[in-house]
Formats: structure tokens, sequence, C-alpha cells
């Protein structure tokens, strides 16, 4: 038996967990700021490669790790107390110390929400590996959330790996048999390909992209085949709702595009920790 936190109690094992999720949600942080820029200049020197035009120019070094933290407005590089997850945006009150500029609050949010979904995965699942991995796809769920709702992409640097990540953990049947897996994840991506399609054909417009077609085969690598029309509609009801509602405020029309992604994050999720009770509560309330 492998010791962890939880062996010196509960406080201190959820203490150790809310840590930890903080400092990862600081890192998500980060990824779903720069992640989409580094996609973008690959995606630009490619296609400039590809039309054999000439390089942009040097360019300052950019990735994951480098630049340090710093104020987009005033690049004042952020003191070590500023960096602190959650505490660091709550003691500077939300504003830049050197420029008094708003950070936004969106750190702050992936943090909090980081550090939530690490207790949740914990609570739920125990101290266990299901646990763990079920915080680790978590964590890539309000990592692809919030860079869709930013961007409207869904990187497959993100979406590919946690698929066969989801196949691998169901090899043992951690979540799903291997088989419900495989069947999930193929037949997930078929099922968008083939609404993508029919929408494409009947309008003459695309109603969605190729990621969302990943995501869901995401959800049922891990959540196996049966859980995907609980998936499906939830992330269907919720985004009609979120949209109509939009409309109806006039922040928005028809015609503007809305990222579908986040709301098959948050399907996905709430399948992972309640689907099948979810699943037996229609199944009662179809059968009486």
């Amino acid at each position: 038996m492998i010791p962890t936190p939880f062996a010196a109690g509960p406080v201190v094992g959820y203490l150790f967990v809310a840590l930890a999720g903080a400092a990862i949600g600081s890192f998500l942080g980060m990824l779903v700021y720069r992640l989409p820029i580094i996609l973008k200049r690959q995606w630009e020197r490619d296609c400039r490669e590809a039309l054999a035009l000439p390089a942009a120019g040097p360019a300052e070094t950019f990735n994951i790790a480098w630049p340090a933290s710093h104020c987009p407005q005033c690049r004042a590089p952020l003191k070590i107390r500023d960096n602190i997850p959650l505490l660091g945006f709550l003691l500077l009150r939300g504003r830049c110390r050197h420029c008094a500029a708003p950070i936004p609050r969106q750190y702050f949010l992936i943090e909090a929400l980081t550090t939530l979904g690490a207790l949740a995965s914990v609570a739920h699942f125990g101290a266990t590996p299901r646990g763990a991995l079920a915080f680790v796809l978590t964590a890539a769920l309000i990592a692809l959330t919030f860079i869709d709702m930013r961007e409207q992409i869904l990187p497959d640097t993100i979406t590919l790996p946690f698929l066969w990540l989801g196949l691998l953990a169901n090899r043992n049947g951690l979540f799903a048999s291997l088989d419900a897996a495989v069947l999930g994840a193929a037949g997930a991506y078929l099922f968008l390909w083939l609404v993508f399609h029919a929408f494409r054909l009947a309008t003459g417009k695309e109603g969605m992209g190729y990621g969302d077609f990943k995501l869901f085969a995401l959800g049922g690598a891990w959540l196996g085949w049966q859980l995907l029309p609980l998936v499906l509609l939830f992330a269907s009801l919720a985004g009609a709702l979120y949209g109509g509602a939009l409309i109806l405020a006039g922040r928005r029309t028809r015609a503007t595009p809305m990222p579908f992604g986040p709301f098959l994050c948050a399907a996905i999720w709430l399948a992972l920790f309640y689907g099948w009770p979810l699943m037996a509560l229609y199944l009662r309330g179809v059968h009486g």
C-alpha cells in the first residue's frame, strides 16, 4: 500500500489535495492563455512553408515555460507572492501591482474550479487511481472549456492524448469496460461526423468543428458508449438554453457562432461522476 497524505488524517489529506489542485489550476490558467498563441504561430509557420513564403522574421521565444509570468499591460514580471494560486489574485485585489491594470478574472476562476475539481474527485472516487484519473480528466476538461470559450478551438494536443488515456484507463475497466470504451470513442466520433455532414448538406453551413467530434470521442473513451446519449442530451439542452437566453437578452443573434465544446465538457464531467445514477433515474421515469 502506497502511503498518501490521508494517512495523517482527512484534514491533512484534503488540504494537500486542495493545494495540489490550486497549483495545477495555476498551470492551466497559463496553458489556456499560451497554448492557442503557440498553435497559431506554428500554423502561420506551416502556412508560410507550404506557400514557399519567407519566414516572418525572428520572434521572441514564447512557449509554455517562457517568458516568465508578467503583466500583459506593463510587462512587469510578477513576484513570487503574486503568483500564489488563488491568494495572489485576492491579495492584489485583481489588479497589477505596478500599473493597476485589471487582471483577467479567468485566472482566478480556473484556479478555483481546478481546486474544487480536485476535492470533488477525491471525495467521490476516493484517494485511489480512479480519483486521480478523474481529476486528471477534470483538469483537461477545464482547460478545453476555457480555450474553446476564448478561441473557439479544441486543440488536438489535449483532446487526442486524453482520448488515448481514457482507453488506457479502461484497459482494466476502471470507468467502463474496454469494449464499451472503444465502441464509445469510435461511435461518438462517427455520430457527430454524420450529424455535421447531414447539417452541411441540408443547410450549406457547418454547424460544428472537427474538434467537437474528437472531444465527444474522448468522452466515449472514458465513459463507454452507454452514457453517450446522456452526454449529448445534456450538452445539447444546456447549449440551447444558454444560446436562447443570450438571444433573448440581445447579446447574440442566431448567426453568431457559439462554441459547443464547453457544454460537451460539462456533460462529460457530469456523466463521469453521476452518469449511472442519472441514467437510472431517467429509466425509472420512462418506465414508471
